[in-house]
């Protein structure tokens, strides 16, 4: 087995981990698509959400994902739990990791800090989401989409589009995509990249309608401006004119071309909203999938291994 005790960072698990989440993933959908999408296989355990930061897609996933797998769920509410009163997070799961939860899937603001959690208990960690450093099942479960519709990423040209400066999911799926043998080219302004991309497995473009022709994907990222500090853009306006998925350039992809979105979506701003529900566009398969690849990241961290 190539995945444990933690899954922290897609480079945790290589090529190899990567391949076997995606197999074990195979079963799940199809426990998915059952009249009742339960299975045993985490009878006993728990897995408890500690999510410090909101989340919707992330929680709301791991949770059916934990479920369908017959596991407890425990969840923390950060407003009202003592983490607002002034509790530090190592004491706050160093408490749920002595209740004798399975596994903490964390999520929080500043980068690292899953990492360092696994470090202070005993419990598997799941990253869910680390600040703007990484999100691994959500790189996992775009590849599981992409592989589901082309049978392989070998070889797939694929822009990532917009900011990719603040995008932990950008982080995730650079290294995913490259471990599966994609060519990769970030398409942003120069505010919206990182300040270094020295070791990226990438190509880059400031031209997004330059690339649409040969890209076999286009993956679009949230403008996030909730993270952006000082004027990055001159307006969002500007931003959608230069890298916004628009209904006139969606024409131009090729016919077997796909559109992803991790969500949620600014539509009208990365997106254009008769993209974002034409026929190129799986971000709905994207959100189906990530339950059965979340079930297969806990069966193989906890399961496999009980």
């Amino acid at each position: 087995m190539s995945i444990g005790p933690h899954l922290l960072s897609v480079a945790d698990l290589g090529p190899e981990g990567i391949a076997e989440v995606l197999e074990v993933t195979d079963s799940f959908v199809e426990v998915s698509a059952r009249e009742i999408p339960k299975v045993p296989a985490l009878r006993g355990r728990t897995v408890a959400t500690v999510f410090f930061e909101d989340s919707t897609r992330t929680r709301l996933s791991f949770e059916t994902a934990a479920r369908r797998l017959s596991a407890d769920v425990a969840n923390l509410s950060v407003g009202t739990s003592s983490v607002a009163k002034g509790e530090s997070v190592r004491d706050t799961v160093q408490t749920i990791d002595a209740m004798g939860v399975d596994a903490l899937v964390v999520r929080h603001r500043s980068a690292g800090v899953p990492h360092q959690v696994s470090a202070w208990v005993s419990a598997a960690v799941v990253n869910a989401g680390d600040g703007a450093h990484e999100h691994p099942t959500q790189a996992l479960l775009d590849c599981y989409t992409l592989r589901a519709r082309r049978g392989s990423l070998k070889g797939a040209r694929i822009l990532v589009v917009g900011d990719v400066a603040h995008s932990r999911v950008a982080r995730s799926n650079v290294w995913a995509f490259d471990a599966l043998g994609a060519e990769v080219c970030l398409v942003a302004p120069p505010t919206l990249l990182p300040p270094s991309l020295q070791g990226w497995p990438v190509r880059v473009s400031h031209d997004l309608d330059a690339e649409l022709g040969d890209a076999d994907v286009v993956y679009l990222l949230r403008l996030q401006r909730e993270r952006q500090v000082g004027a990055l853009l001159p307006s969002v306006r500007e931003y959608t004119r230069g890298f916004g998925l628009t209904r006139d350039r969606a024409r131009r992809l090729g016919p077997d071309a796909l559109v992803l979105h991790p969500g949620p979506m600014n539509r009208g701003v990365e997106i254009a909203a008769e993209v974002a529900e034409g026929p190129a566009s799986v971000i709905t398969e994207q959100v189906a999938n990530g339950v059965a690849v979340r079930m297969a990241v806990l069966f193989l961290l906890l399961g496999a291994a009980g």
